[in-house]
């Protein structure tokens, strides 16, 4: 579906110079002299490298369409991830390197949605939070708790966690996948 260059978004995918790009980032400018642009980052979809490149709302860009599709985790070796499609139980194994750090947040039958172009994965995105056991934190120093202070925590997939001093080893909690931070302790 071809767009007007200025009407590029956050998040939408481009075909561009060959490739498949998702904007990551806008700005709207309009300089003195001249027309107006938008000035766009893109990610590379296919090989992560980046670009900065201007849009004018007179030029046509194709945006593409990707289809989502449901998943559940099955199982990892050192450099793939074995998926199960939700509806036709077919399975699918991708590059681990298609998740990045992200995998470490992989558990035993997530579900997940992957993204597909002419039937070839491009991304897997996780569920917003997951739930996570505390394996080690430092016991709290009295009058700790008086202040907004945080301690670190090791969980179970290995991860470095900032929690608040009243979570402890054994204690379950609620982490953000997006930036890996402590949201809340988990419901019994």
């Amino acid at each position: 579906m071809k767009i007007d260059g200025n009407e590029i978004r956050p998040g939408n995918v481009i075909e561009h110079k060959g490739g498949l790009w998702r904007a990551t980032k806008i700005q709207h400018t309009q300089p003195g002299k001249g027309g107006a642009y938008l000035q766009v980052e893109l990610k590379n979809l296919i090989d992560n490298t980046k670009l900065n490149e201007r849009f004018r709302s007179s030029e046509k860009v194709e945006r593409v369409r990707l289809e989502q599709r449901d998943f559940q985790y099955l199982f990892a070796d050192d450099d793939t991830i074995t998926f199960m499609d939700q509806e036709t139980f077919d399975q699918i194994t991708v590059p681990r390197e298609l998740m990045g750090d992200d995998a470490v947040y992989l558990q035993d039958g997530m579900g997940v949605q992957i993204e597909f172009h002419e039937d070839r994965p491009l991304g897997v995105a996780l569920p917003e939070t997951v739930e996570l056991d505390v394996t080690e934190t430092e016991p709290v120093v009295k009058g700790q708790t008086a202040t907004s202070s945080y301690k670190p925590a090791t969980t179970d997939n290995g991860m470095r966690v900032m929690v608040p001093p009243f979570i402890n080893t054994g204690d379950r909690i609620v982490v953000t996948t997006a930036d890996g931070a402590y949201k809340t302790r988990a419901e019994s």
